[in-house]
């Protein structure tokens, strides 16, 4: 029988390090690390950590996120949106029609939960 709660381990030593599907560096060179710590028994849902260093991404979104920040600091502006200015404890979605940058102020670190299906 599958587990119905499940504690999120330390973040592995092996994360991913490629920049996200419809991410593009656009200002400064920031970098970012991604764990997935865990997927959904169908795999439509994963969960993990993810840092990235200070510079600005310009995001094109796929999927719905939830965001819950631990460190750092955000600016995230919709094309032709309001910028919004994010801090350690807020907690945040991303719709998947998103397009904007996400411009890291002070190097983050986020939990996140992504529903894929």
């Amino acid at each position: 029988m599958a587990e119905t709660v499940v504690r999120l381990p330390a973040p592995g030593p092996e994360p991913r390090l490629t920049d996200l599907d419809g991410w593009t560096k656009i200002e400064g060179n920031p970098t970012m690390k991604t764990w997935v710590q865990h997927s959904s028994l169908d795999g439509s849902v994963i969960s993990g950590t993810w840092e990235a260093t200070v510079g600005t991404w310009h995001a094109t979104y796929a999927f719905y996120e939830f965001v819950h920040l631990i460190d750092g600091q955000i600016t995230i502006t919709p094309d032709g949106g309001t910028p919004v200015t994010l801090h350690p404890g807020d907690a945040f979605v991303v719709e998947p029609t998103f397009k904007g940058t996400w411009k890291i102020e002070k190097p983050v670190r986020k939990h996140f939960c992504i529903k894929l299906k």
